[in-house]
């Protein structure tokens, strides 16, 4: 029997005004590179995503909107209850054009110019820049580093700690016991807590996402998160959150429908948001599982061709994270090598933080991974056996 979505033929993004596509040159300097790099998929979104979007364009009128109403907040506590068992308060959400933004809006809120905003390292580059561009002072801790995060969080100008959950760019998806922790630690120190979890819908088989909701307990904190991820339309902008203290929410959406003017929001992305939980969970379902054996290909190739790395696929996301350390790799060469020689774009570990490593977005047809993973083996093993990759 035919699988019901088809994930193997490619679509053509370029011409699309899409970054990953058309925007390579701005980061590798090259146009016409074969790209791996920022986090969308090469997938189009769910086919029930696209209904919807279908009958919204019918009706024509595109006037101002709220997300304010019961179709919008109950597909959420909809896809909260049958994903993660777990029930939410809808009085507690807000909405923002991006994740990005809001962590923008509540860092603005809850820390002052110099203020220590904790993260874990590696760090997705997108919170570095909101963070530091605001004045604030990044404090970095490495995942799996609880005696660091202690002593961070301990800082009397400590203020926020920013979670990715899961983790990106490693993939790692965080425990019960290790949230718990967390929470209790941001508690005890006064630290409030912005849980970004835009990626908790790509979760592997064998790991469990649970919603800092469920662990939050008295301290200040907020949930933020989009569909756009997951079901790969970012570019119809939108997100959401959830934040605990009324007073904090209320201030929330005070800066955004006045100092910031965004009261109304676009009115695709909450019918994509619609769509997408209240009838998408098959198509995600199904998408998941490809990229599972996508990451699955990755790591045969990388046993069998660099054993020495020993690498696992993440527990989370469609980015193999590649620590290439192992095998003696300069950082600049090998950028060099992938990009004049094997003509691909891959993400540097730099850009999070970590020489060393790689990061090669698999969210692509089978076919565009074996050629990304067949130029990145090809380029270690230049760069090792010769000092200049010749």
């Amino acid at each position: 029997m035919a699988a019901l979505y088809d994930f193997d033929t490619a679509i053509d993004r370029r011409g699309t005004w899409c970054v990953q596509w058309d925007g390579v040159a701005d980061r590798f300097g090259v146009d016409g590179l074969l790209p791996f790099t920022i986090s969308d998929m090469d997938f189009a979104t769910a086919p029930e995503v696209l209904a919807a979007l279908r009958d919204r364009l019918d009706h024509g009128v595109f006037g101002y909107t709220t997300w304010q109403q019961d179709d919008f907040r109950s597909a959420v506590a909809h896809w909260y209850a049958t994903r993660y068992g777990t029930e939410i308060d809808t009085g507690q959400l807000v909405y923002g054009p991006s994740v990005l933004n809001q962590l923008s809006q509540l860092l603005q809120m809850w820390t002052g110019e110099g203020d220590g905003v904790v993260v874990h390292t590696p760090t997705y580059d997108g919170f570095r820049k909101a963070i530091t561009g605001l004045g604030r002072e990044l404090r970095g801790v490495p995942v799996g580093d609880e005696e660091a995060l202690v002593r961070e969080l301990a800082r009397p100008d400590a203020k926020v700690l920013v979670l990715c959950s899961p983790h990106n760019p490693t993939g790692r998806v965080w425990t019960a016991a290790e949230l718990t922790r967390m929470a209790e630690l941001a508690e005890r120190h006064g630290v409030a807590v912005i849980s970004d979890e835009i990626h908790a819908d790509f979760v592997h088989e064998g790991h469990v996402h649970v919603p800092w909701t469920r662990v939050a307990g008295e301290g200040r904190w907020a949930l933020i998160s989009s569909g756009s991820k997951a079901f790969n339309f970012p570019a119809l902008t939108g997100s959401y959150g959830l934040i605990g203290d009324p007073a904090d929410r209320a201030e929330y959406l005070r800066r955004m429908e006045t100092a910031e003017g965004l009261a109304s929001p676009a009115v695709l992305s909450l019918t994509a948001h619609i769509a997408a939980y209240r009838e998408g969970g098959p198509w995600l379902d199904a998408v998941r599982a490809y990229v599972a054996g996508n990451l699955g290909h990755v790591a045969e190739r990388l046993s069998a061709d660099l054993p020495e790395l020993g690498w696992e696929p993440p527990q989370a996301g469609y980015l193999a994270w590649i620590d290439l350390r192992a095998a003696g790799v300069d950082d600049a060469e090998l950028q060099r090598v992938l990009v004049e020689r094997e003509r691909v774009a891959i993400m540097g570990g730099a850009v999070y933080g970590a020489p060393g490593f790689v990061r090669l977005n698999v969210g692509c047809p089978r076919g565009k991974v074996e050629r990304g993973v067949e130029a990145l083996i090809r380029a270690v093993k230049a760069v090792t056996s010769s000092p200049s990759g010749v």
